[in-house]
Order: structure tokens, then C-alpha cells, then sequence
């Protein structure tokens, strides 16, 4: 996901992918600890796109502050 689709976003919809990529990582580890992972780079993928709608968050709630 770019940061550029994520902008247009409100923080709810934010939010919510935040929580259900964090479902996925979760997901993703357990597979990956079981042995049962059949796309390792998924992992990587699901981490930084995790990071960057923090990011925006975090934009979005220092803009409203100021």
C-alpha cells in the first residue's frame, strides 16, 4: 500500500487496517513458527506497511494538535 492511498483516508479507516494487518502479522508469525509460511517475504511486506500507517497516524494527530 502506498502512503499517498493511505492519506486519503480517514484515521477510523486507519485505524481498522492497523488492526487487521496486526491480526495478519500475528497470523503470519504463528505460520512462520510452525513451519507452515508459504510466502516468507509476506512477513516483510506486512511489517512496513504496518510502520507506515503508523506514521500517517501520527502526522494526522500532530496536525490536529497544532
Amino acid at each position: 500500500m502506498k502512503a499517498i492511498e493511505l492519506r486519503q483516508k480517514t484515521m477510523i479507516e486507519l485505524q481498522s487496517m492497523l488492526g487487521d494487518l496486526s491480526k495478519e502479522q500475528f497470523n503470519l508469525r504463528m505460520q512462520k513458527g510452525t513451519g507452515q509460511l508459504a510466502k516468507p517475504d509476506q512477513v516483510k511486506k506486512v511489517r512496513r506497511d504496518i510502520a507506515r500507517i503508523q506514521t500517517i497516524l501520527n502526522e494526522m494527530t500532530r496536525k490536529t494538535n497544532d
